[in-house]
């Protein structure tokens, strides 16, 4: 049975004198500090039935410290195992003891850990880091940013062709994975021919070649079709044809939302709205972000406020892509509920302004809520001077390089981990490790 925590550390865990080193051997203490942690993660990873004899496996403990190894280092798994097995710094850090855990082992259990867990874990810390002082909510500064899905940029073609491969192969797999040979006609050769041509042509030569790549998508949709009358006529399905049936399901929807939005924008000359847009058949929840008319983003939204030092205070995950304006108050209604305590002033990027928000957020106890650029907000409205509005500007560009951090060493430049509870998770665990190794280095100088 899998153990919470490593009863006793081993008398060989020794930690190099190089400054990374230093810094882990702090984190680990610190970790240490909160138990608490580990008991959250423990529910995601012991299973209370499994009988309490043989093998234990990586601890809740290491498979945690594991985890934030993985994202401080921003490696694969199987490098993350190679620097297990060759580093006594991070053998040491993730309490491995004589364990040597493969690649697939750190990857069945690392992604046991649920986003809500991850997200519980950072907002333990974040309240215990208030209790004790080291967080300070006087002065907060609020910016949003991107993290990108693990896509590639999509196109109507591609998308089309990723469809009709993807259903194709479920077609051609059918025997092996349910025991049914479900006959049908390869299209998946003519149709990556197509996608291809399209990818180069001119937008005439386009406009000719969209109706066959349509008409073939459409042929495997019936195929589709059929492949899926055949088992809801059988009845009495096994898992695995279950499993089968709902895959293909899942893809035949995909393809034909797909096949639709083709339609409307290159057949029809409609501007399709993002919000009834995919552009992912393998990450379907993926946004379409555009910020201030500049490059589009596929991923997600996310809002964040940052103290003095640096600390995350607040985080949320948006779905599509809200108005910044809109995401200022749920960040003070947050401090207020979760945290118990308002700051004193907030600073925000120019696309927080509005005047409703000023009004508010002061009419909740915050004495001065300032935005970097005042479309259409006053000076007094906010409640400062101007001196006081041009220091509160230079501290806001702090939170420039806490979103800087975030994505260039804990790795929320793009979340990598498959579908919409991976993209959470893989976000929630960066910035629960980066909140841990500030911390570490507050003791560190």
């Amino acid at each position: 049975m899998r153990e919470t925590r490593n009863a006793q550390a081993s008398i060989f865990e020794n930690y190099s004198d190089h400054q990374h080193g230093i810094l882990l051997q702090r984190l680990s203490e610190r970790l240490d500090d909160y138990p608490q942690l580990l008991a959250l993660v423990a529910e995601d990873l012991i299973d209370a039935d499994v009988s309490p004899v043989g093998r234990t496996g990586l601890s809740a403990e290491s498979v945690l410290r594991c985890l934030l190894l993985k994202q401080q280092l921003r490696v694969s798994y199987e490098q993350l195992a190679f620097h297990l097995s060759d580093s006594m710094t991070y053998r040491a850090f993730a309490r491995l003891g004589h364990l040597m855990p493969s690649r697939s082992g750190l990857q069945s259990t690392i992604r046991r850990i649920r986003p809500d867990t991850l997200e519980q874990a950072y907002r333990l810390l974040t309240h215990n880091l208030l209790d004790q002082g080291v967080i300070s909510l006087d002065t907060l500064r609020i910016d949003s940013t991107v993290v990108a899905s693990h896509i590639a940029p999509p196109s109507d073609s591609q998308l089309l062709n990723d469809a009709i491969r993807v259903i194709s192969r479920l077609l051609a797999t059918s025997r092996d994975r349910t025991g049914i040979k479900i006959r049908f006609v390869d299209q998946r050769k003519p149709a990556k021919s197509l996608a291809f041509r399209i990818f180069n042509a001119k937008k005439a030569e386009k406009e000719v070649l969209y109706p066959d790549l349509l008409r073939i998508t459409r042929l495997v949709l019936r195929q589709a079709d059929r492949g899926l009358h055949r088992f809801a006529e059988t009845g009495g399905l096994t898992q695995s044809q279950q499993t089968w049936c709902w895959d293909l399901a899942h893809y035949r929807a995909l393809a034909q939302q797909v096949v639709t939005q083709t339609e409307r924008r290159v057949i029809q000359g409609e501007r399709v709205p993002a919000s009834q847009k995919l552009v992912s058949l393998f990450e379907p929840h993926t946004d379409i972000i555009v910020k201030a008319f500049r490059d589009v983003q596929y991923g997600h939204k996310v809002n964040l406020s940052s103290d003095k030092n640096g600390f995350i205070t607040a985080f949320s995950i948006e779905d599509g892509n809200p108005s910044d304006k809109d995401l200022f108050l749920p960040v003070l209604d947050y401090h207020e509920s979760a945290l118990g305590q308002l700051p004193r002033a907030v600073v925000a990027d120019g696309g927080y302004a509005s005047q409703a928000n000023v009004t508010a957020g002061r009419a909740r106890g915050v004495k001065q809520v300032v935005f970097h650029k005042p479309v259409g907000v006053s000076l007094n409205a906010m409640g400062v001077k101007s001196k006081t509005f041009q220091a509160l500007k230079h501290f806001r560009a702090g939170v420039e390089g806490n979103i800087s951090e975030l994505k260039r060493a804990f790795g929320a430049t793009k979340a990598r981990w498959k579908g919409h509870d991976g993209f959470k998770a893989f976000v929630w665990a960066s910035v629960l490790s980066y909140n841990l190794v500030r911390l570490a280095r507050l003791d560190t100088g």
